[in-house]
């Protein structure tokens, strides 16, 4: 059956031109250490415990568009994947580039005297800022981080454990200032680092945009109405041309939305009904079981922005990928970094479209779909399979390369995500 749907962006194809013979080892094992990462990133998604749905109550929000947060690609500025922007925690602020996290809730920063944080990156000190305070074990907030720990009981103070993708860590939960820009939240909750393994936790902190408890969201919902956008500058960048953008005043009045989806298992997650892809102006033959959300099972697709590359479920990507190839015709180049569809000569790209729910298209530009190496030798299509089977097999997600250059709203408190063409790369 045919699938109506109107496209944000109609893209026309583009040449793609490689300079050849440049050497690759460094920029494939780069690129193949990020798609590891993204794995490992994805599976501490879907095993971490979860909280309650944030309430569908509706706040009253401020009648104001609040300052826009700046935000740049993380991967230039402090070597990872994720987004970050200048936080200010404390009385008198310390600055911090905190990474922001659509697929968490909790957010956490490096303390003094930290076991395993970075020790050339800035941390917070508790005992410099007037305002910090311990959250005790009996509390609310307490009850709400995954596996909170009181060996000295209530009123002691809180501690808890987490995974996030290789890493782990334990943490005492603590409320301060919080401010974004000029966006302040007085008492914010948030984990104090004190021991850390493994190397993927951002170096200066993370905030929490999920759906939970203790996320952004929930916690600022009376003032910000459990909405938020981003536009993501295309990763090479340096620069903060991007922005966070908080409330709903002040979000794009012409912006086509499809249904946000609840998962009760995951329930922090931005779950989307994706219908169908189009490569070029053909629609993929894909098993629509393969796209259809259930819960039960674990498949559908979210939108993320930690994960760098999306990632399609094996019978997904593989449709993709071979309408892809059959649309460049020309031979392929071996695999590099993980990507299976390289080329080393010049191609024409065609475009990629994912299509949801609510005949809402996004249409990818080429520096959307392909990835480019670091001399310009091999340009591969910038998407993988996800694992072959486990509960992350049938999932889609739908990562940060992707997004570029696009105004994404999440609308929680309508229930909604919206996707509109922004520039935002400088």
């Amino acid at each position: 059956m045919a699938v109506s749907s109107s496209t944000l962006q109609l893209a026309r194809s583009h040449s793609v031109t490689p300079n050849a013979g440049a050497p690759l080892s460094a920029w494939a094992a780069s690129v193949a250490a990020q798609s590891a990462a993204d794995t490992a990133r994805i599976v501490s998604m879907l095993t971490s415990g979860a909280g309650p749905l944030t309430t569908r109550a509706k706040p009253k929000p401020k009648n104001r568009a609040n300052p826009p947060v700046p935000i740049a690609p993380g991967r230039q500025i402090l070597s990872i994947p994720n987004y970050i922007a200048r936080a200010g925690l404390g009385t008198p602020a310390q600055t911090l580039l905190v990474a922001i996290d659509p697929s968490n809730d909790a957010a956490w920063v490096p303390c003094s005297a930290c076991a395993g944080c970075a020790a050339s990156s800035p941390s917070f000190s508790p005992t410099q800022s007037s305002t910090y305070r311990t959250v005790p074990c009996g509390s609310p907030q307490c009850a709400q981080v995954p596996s909170p720990s009181c060996p000295a009981g209530v009123g002691s103070s809180c501690g808890f454990n987490l995974t996030y993708a290789a890493s782990t860590f334990q943490a005492v939960l603590g409320q301060d200032s919080l401010a974004l820009e000029n966006n302040v939240v007085v008492s914010y909750t948030f984990g104090c680092l004190r021991v850390v393994s493994g190397n993927s936790v951002p170096p200066q902190g993370l905030i929490g945009f999920g759906r939970g408890p203790l996320s952004f969201l929930s916690q600022t919902k009376d003032t910000y109405g459990s909405v938020f956008s981003y536009c993501l500058p295309n990763y090479r960048s340096s620069n903060f041309s991007g922005t966070l953008k908080l409330g709903p005043i002040g979000q794009p009045k012409r912006i086509k939305t499809t249904p946000l989806l609840y998962n009760p298992h995951r329930p922090s997650l931005y779950y989307v009904n994706m219908i169908g892809i189009r490569v070029g102006s053909k629609v993929v033959q894909v098993p629509q079981s393969a796209l259809a959300f259930n819960p039960v099972t674990g498949s559908g697709t979210i939108i993320d922005a930690g994960t760098m590359f999306t990632r399609l479920a094996a019978p997904v990507y593989a449709a993709v990928r071979d309408a892809f190839r059959g649309r460049v015709r020309t031979p392929v180049a071996p695999p590099l970094g993980g990507f299976d569809t390289c080329y080393n000569v010049t191609v024409s790209v065609p475009t990629v479209t994912f299509m949801f729910a609510g005949a809402v298209a996004v249409t990818l530009p080429e520096e959307n779909v392909m990835i480019h190496s670091s001399s310009g030798g091999v340009a591969c299509l910038a998407m993988a399979a996800g694992p072959s089977d486990g509960v992350n097999a049938a999932l889609n997600v739908l990562a940060s390369m992707q997004q570029q250059n696009q105004r994404v709203l999440f609308d929680v408190a309508n229930g909604r995500v919206g996707f509109s063409r922004e520039l935002c790369t400088a």
